[in-house]
């Protein structure tokens, strides 16, 4: 999923699903800025806890309703999902700056499709989310 993100130094990030804090903290060392949004206070705190003790300042880990991504530091280059949604929630595509990837789980409960979004902005302006699939894969749920 990193890969696929394609991260470059100056990129803001948004994580949905905190989770340990791993992602954030491997996005961390590639990227300049992580925002993640984790809907159970505890896992927050744990992630928040473990990039601590790791002595990672760039993220800011936050709970919240994933789904809604986090407008405050909107638009991102970088959106990753690291819970299963049934489809990308909107909110999402909404804050992805244009140019910028998404990657997520997308599916089921016990089986998604890990897809890769690309915003772009053709000659007539209006933003076109190109897609591709990357191939089965489980996550846990996104819960919201």
């Amino acid at each position: 999923m990193t890969e696929l993100l394609e991260p470059r130094p100056s990129d803001k990030v948004l994580e949905v699903g905190s989770g340990s804090g791993y992602q954030a903290a491997v996005l961390a060392k590639l990227v300049k800025k992580v925002y993640s949004v984790e809907f159970e206070q505890k896992l927050a705190d744990f992630a928040n806890a473990n990039l601590k003790r790791a002595r990672i300042r760039n993220v800011e880990v936050v709970q919240g309703d994933g789904s809604k991504g986090w407008p405050k530091h909107a638009p991102y280059d970088k959106i990753i999902v690291t819970c299963a949604c049934p489809e990308v929630p909107a909110a999402l595509f909404g804050q992805l700056k244009a140019g910028g990837r998404l990657v997520a789980p997308v599916g089921g409960s016990w089986q998604q499709d890990l897809r890769l979004y690309r915003k772009t902005k053709p000659e007539s302006g209006r933003p076109v989310l190109e897609e591709k699939s990357y191939g089965g894969c489980v996550f846990v749920p996104l819960r919201h």
